[in-house]
């Protein structure tokens, strides 16, 4: 058994008000392997076809660096990410918060490049999802470098989780991203230490600046839900697009030899 990783007051911040810091969730030489497979990925050393895209491409375009950069299941890429230290502190918090049968969903890596000064649109996770009779879910968000608000740290709506899904449109392209209407006057800016993490739940309202530093923003997200819930979006076919990870785990399973 793992011990507590939250507090009473962490857990009922949580609950009322939809998201909550973590701090030092990794140790500084913890943070420092993950950012060595983190820039493996980004290089293309470890490739990852499809499931990689610009999140940024929203704003129709084209850069040499790209406006921010997604690559969905880095666990299927690099299997041994799943043994290793964060995916299971990262399980350990949200069984806390969400419940004892709390699953991995999907993971994803979310960089902003320097002087790449491209937001992320405000939207709700949920927006994006299947709808299930439990909509339990938590989402760690985690700063591998220090997260600023010049660099792009999340900004969050507190108590946006307990009321209705605000409408959402595509902000260009039908199937691209998602955007809905929100300000920062009504949301709350979360700096964070590399190894420190927030955990928000999938209704609460979110987005995050784009990056005017010379620096890299790099963050290794992980979603979690109900593993009833996992396994009937998987029924209907809803996988967060692990298919286009598949054909390159193999290949990638052994990347640091």
């Amino acid at each position: 058994m793992h011990p507590p990783y939250l507090t009473a007051a962490q857990k009922a911040f949580y609950h009322e008000h939809g998201f909550v810091v973590v701090e030092q969730l990794l140790s500084p030489a913890e943070v420092a392997a993950y950012l060595q497979i983190y820039d493996d990925f980004l290089s293309g050393k470890i490739e990852t076809g499809n499931s990689r895209a610009d999140l940024g491409a929203y704003l129709g375009e084209r850069k040499a660096t790209e406006n921010i950069t997604q690559i969905m299941w880095p666990s299927a890429f690099v299997p041994e990410l799943l043994s290793m230290v964060y995916h299971q502190r990262a399980l350990a918090v949200s069984k806390e918060l969400i419940g004892e049968d709390a699953a991995m969903d999907f993971d994803m890596l979310i960089n902003k490049a320097p002087h790449t000064n491209t937001l992320t649109p405000w939207h709700q996770d949920e927006a994006y999802w299947p709808d299930l009779p439990d909509k339990k879910a938590s989402s760690c968000w985690l700063a591998l470098d220090q997260a600023t608000l010049e660099n792009g740290c999340m900004w969050f709506v507190p108590g946006s989780h307990k009321k209705a899904i605000r409408p959402h449109r595509y902000a260009a392209r039908p199937g691209g991203a998602l955007l809905c209407d929100a300000t920062e006057e009504e949301a709350t800016a979360i700096t964070l230490e590399p190894g420190s993490c927030t955990f928000h739940d999938g209704r609460t309202l979110h987005y995050s600046r784009g990056n005017t530093t010379p620096h890299q923003r790099r963050a290794f997200i992980i979603n979690f839900r109900p593993a009833a819930m996992i396994a009937l979006e998987r029924a209907q076919g809803f996988d967060h697009g692990k298919n286009n990870a598949g054909d390159r785990q193999l290949k990638n399973s052994h990347f640091r030899n």
